[in-house]
C-alpha cells in the first residue's frame, strides 16, 4: 500500500441512540431519519472545505486540510442536528470526534494513526458533544482554542505518554469562552496487580490492560468462564478504570466489601481487593487478580 502522507484532521460523526430509534419507530422511518443527519452532516463538512472519505452505517468519516475547518464543521453539524424535529418521541443527536496528525490517503481513503485516535475521540462523546484530541487543540487558531476546555487525560494503547481529551464548547454561554478552564491537577498515582506469580504496576504512563482468554492480551485469563476480550483497566486523570466486557461479567470485592457483580459497566478501582473472571469467587483455587491502589 503506498499513498502520501500529509497531516489532516481526520473526523467522525455518529448518530447516537439509532439503535434505539430503529425499535421505536421502525425500519423504515428510522432509516430515513438517520440519512437525513447523515445529510446535515455532509452539508456541514463541504461547506468548510472538507471531503467525506466514506458513510459506516450510522456514522461518517471526513477529513479536512486545517484543524480549524474540522471544528468549524463540528460546531455547525451539532448545531443543524440540533434543529431537527423529534422522530417519534425521541431527538436526533451526534457524537463528533477528530484529531489533526499524519495519515497516509490512497485511492480515496485515509488510513494512519490519527485515524484511529480521531475514532477514539469519538468513542468517548457523548450525544450532542464534539471531542479531540490535546494536539488538535493545540493545532487551532487562538479564536478557536479559546473555545476548548481539557475534561480529562487517557492512555492509548501504543503511545508512551496519555492524550490530553479537550471538548470544543459549540452552543450556550460556554461558546463565548475566551479562556480555557486551568487544567485540572492530576494526582500521581499507581495500581499494583498480581495474577499468579506475575505482577504488573500501571503508572500514569502505561497504556490500557487487556485482559482475556485470548493469548492477544497483556494479561490471559485460563477460566473457561472468562470472555475471549474479557475486560480491560484503563488510568483517567489519577484513578484506574476496570470496565467489562465480556458475556458472563466480572466480579470484584474491594476488601472488607461485598462482591460487586459488573456486567458492561465500570468501576474505579479503589483500596485492595480481587477480581474473578465470569463468576462469583468461590475458594482459594479460583484464578483472581488481585489489586492494591497506590496514591502520592
Amino acid at each position: 500500500m503506498t499513498g502520501e502522507v500529509t497531516d489532516v484532521a481526520v473526523l467522525f460523526a455518529d448518530v447516537s441512540g439509532s439503535t434505539k430509534l430503529y425499535e421505536t419507530v421502525g425500519d423504515a422511518e428510522a432509516l430515513n431519519a438517520i440519512g437525513r443527519c447523515l445529510s446535515l452532516v455532509r452539508i456541514a463538512c463541504e461547506a468548510q472545505g472538507g471531503r467525506v472519505v466514506k458513510t459506516i452505517g450510522d456514522e461518517i468519516m471526513a477529513v479536512f486540510s486545517a484543524a480549524d475547518q474540522a471544528a468549524e464543521a463540528a460546531a455547525e453539524m451539532q448545531l443543524r442536528v440540533c434543529e431537527q424535529a423529534p422522530v417519534g418521541r425521541s431527538r436526533l443527536a451526534i457524537r463528533v470526534g477528530f484529531h489533526f496528525g499524519p495519515a497516509i490517503a490512497v485511492d480515496g481513503d485515509v488510513f494512519g494513526d490519527s485515524v484511529n485516535v480521531a475514532a477514539r475521540m469519538t468513542a468517548l462523546a457523548k450525544a450532542e458533544q464534539v471531542i479531540l484530541s490535546g494536539m488538535t487543540a493545540d493545532a487551532l487558531s487562538p479564536l478557536l482554542r479559546f473555545r476548548v476546555r481539557e475534561i480529562d487525560s487517557l492512555a492509548v494503547k501504543g503511545k508512551q505518554e496519555e492524550i490530553g481529551i479537550f471538548e470544543l464548547i459549540w452552543q450556550g454561554e460556554d461558546a463565548d469562552l475566551t479562556a480555557l478552564a486551568t487544567r485540572p491537577t492530576r494526582k500521581s498515582s499507581s495500581v499494583l496487580l498480581r495474577h499468579g506469580t506475575r505482577e504488573i504496576e500501571l503508572t500514569e504512563s502505561h497504556p490500557p490492560l487487556t485482559l482475556g482468554r485470548d493469548v492477544k492480551n497483556d494479561v490471559v485469563v485460563s477460566d473457561r468462564m472468562a470472555s475471549r476480550m474479557h475486560a480491560r483497566i484503563e488510568r483517567r486523570r489519577d484513578k484506574f478504570v476496570l470496565i467489562d466486557q465480556s458475556s458472563n461479567g466480572t466480579y470484584i470485592t474491594v476488601d472488607g466489601e461485598p462482591e460487586i457483580h459488573l456486567k458492561r459497566e465500570e468501576i474505579i478501582l479503589r483500596g485492595r481487593g480481587h477480581v474473578c473472571f465470569g463468576h462469583a469467587w468461590q475458594n482459594e483455587l479460583d484464578e483472581v487478580l488481585t489489586f492494591a491502589c497506590i496514591k502520592s
